[in-house]
């Protein structure tokens, strides 16, 4: 999620290409890839007048652990806008005024029933602020059994410019429906929503959604388009998404959509009151051609940028982005923009428990933004403008930090909950994890450190990356020793000074 206080904070920052992914066409390698997924068919209904959603939710999954499960958890991620949060509300006070428009609004999930291979199953709903869904389950006792869980839910939107929610122009669903918590090294991944960054861990799987809503909307959503149909004033649409790592759809009927089919994917871009619309969708294409040339052909069909209303600069979910509608100033709609389409790679391909590494996702689409600058001519901002205003934000971030509070902790590579502030994660993650990969890329070479980023993509497309990883990973690719150098960014031993006086 590109943060508009990166660019605000001291008023400081501010080719044609294959077919073939990865030795596979994008088709063969995102059908080998689904075969063993698990998947999700959702049927929902958007109520407009009400602000509701209604819906069915059929998970189908397969037990890929030597673990015998009694029981599966889901996030219930739209219950962090639910009214008397104690812990885990999605805005946080400082971002109420631009989150809401008068009144605080609030949100949430009702799990109604579940099932599992048609026979009712009991189930829970548990966690700080009602954040998680706990089914027992009779089927996933060994490796390779198989199970299906059918959940009925429905939806309160609030009003909040938001991801999850409605404002004046758009409803937003961004992380709506509940979702398989990871499980991972022999325990589930359970952490609730937090308003700092982007708290989210998820695993790739296959999607149908079919949407009925009223036939005046337009909806762009992740995934592709197979049918649509429209009865009675109400319009049905049903999208696919195979191998992706989420799900997001966004409703507007003020919406306008321009497109452009490249050698890579179809680009589309909705939008409302933009007076350069062509603009910024080619700045949509030169991203996607430009990162699928440095990193490997982008692999899905289609991706979709959709102006939104948003409190941040802008949110990324797989083949569908979001920018916000807050942004007046062009150069940073265009950097969010890029940034966002950079996630396709660092998160949708690439990914990673954002909520221990969110340094990774953010260092390297902040990192893959400077690189765009220095590969298309023309734009607002250079490769070098990046780095150095990066740079200078940062030090005098620690500067000011350190006068005020007298302690910094400068490490990199913690949990999510353990930052005093947004402005705290931002610079750690988004300032200095561009600063710490344009490091390496001084250390040994753009021409290898963008060998070492495709070797990422191939190494652990569809899959998620630890530090440790990402680490053995950049050496395998460059031959050469970056372990202390690559840790002492992460511990905070590092002079920035000193590297790039």
């Amino acid at each position: 999620m590109k943060k508009n206080i990166f660019l605000a904070f001291f008023s400081l920052l501010i080719v044609f290409l294959p077919l073939t992914f990865f030795g596979c066409s994008n088709e063969e390698n995102i059908g080998k890839i689904s075969k063993n997924l698990n998947s999700y068919e959702i049927t929902a209904t958007l109520d407009e007048k009400n602000k509701t959603v209604s819906a069915t939710e059929i998970v189908e999954m397969k037990n890929k652990d030597n673990y015998c499960f009694d029981c599966v958890f889901f996030h219930l991620h739209p219950n962090a806008f639910k009214e008397g949060n104690t812990q885990n509300f999605a805005v946080s006070s400082v971002q109420e005024e631009r989150a809401f428009d008068g009144e605080k609004s609030y949100g949430k999930i009702d799990v109604l029933t579940v099932k599992e291979n048609g026979k009712e199953q009991e189930f829970s709903v548990e966690g700080e602020d009602e954040h998680l869904l706990k089914v027992k389950t009779q089927n996933l006792a060994k490796k390779g059994d198989k199970t299906r869980i059918e959940i009925s839910f429905s939806l309160t939107l609030p009003k909040v410019n938001h991801r999850f929610g409605y404002g004046e122009h758009t409803i937003n669903l961004g992380n709506w429906f509940p979702i398989l918590c990871v499980f991972d090294g022999g325990e589930w991944n359970l952490d609730g929503y937090l308003p700092t960054g982007d708290p989210f861990f998820s695993k790739v799987a296959n999607y149908k959604v079919n949407f009925s809503y009223d036939e005046n909307f337009l909806m762009c959503s992740t995934g592709n388009m197979v049918e649509e149909k429209t009865q009675n004033g109400v319009k049905t649409t049903t999208y696919e998404a195979k191998a992706v790592r989420d799900f997001a759809v966004v409703f507007s009927k003020e919406y306008d959509v321009i497109e452009e089919e490249t050698q890579t994917a179809k680009v589309k871009y909705y939008y409302y009151d933009d007076e350069t619309p062509e603009i910024h969708l080619k700045t949509a294409v030169d991203a996607i051609n430009t990162f699928s040339e440095l990193f490997g052909a982008y692999p899905y069909e289609s991706l979709t940028v959709c102006k939104t209303n948003f409190l941040h600069g802008g949110m990324e979910y797989p083949t569908l982005v979001y920018v916000s509608d807050q942004i007046t100033n062009e150069s940073e709609y265009q950097n969010v923009i890029v940034h966002e389409i950079a996630h396709q790679w660092w998160y949708s391909l690439v990914g990673n428990n954002q909520l221990k590494y969110g340094f990774i996702d953010e260092g390297l689409a902040e990192f893959s933004t400077a690189l765009f600058y220095e590969k298309n001519e023309g734009y607002f901002l250079t490769k070098d403008e990046v780095i150095g205003n990066a740079l200078s934000s940062y030090l005098l971030y620690c500067d000011v930090f350190k006068e005020v509070y007298g302690n910094l902790n400068t490490q990199m590579n913690r949990d999510i909950k353990t930052f005093n502030s947004e402005t705290e994660y931002v610079y750690l993650t988004y300032v200095k994890g561009l600063l710490m990969f344009d490091g390496v890329c001084d250390a040994i070479g753009e021409k290898k450190m963008l060998k070492c980023l495709k070797g990422l993509c191939e190494d652990y497309a569809f899959k998620e990356i630890t530090p440790e990883e990402m680490i053995s990973c950049f050496e395998k690719h460059s031959h050469r020793h970056l372990r202390s150098f690559i840790t002492s960014w992460l511990d905070g031993t590092v002079v920035l000074e000193e590297l790039n006086g």
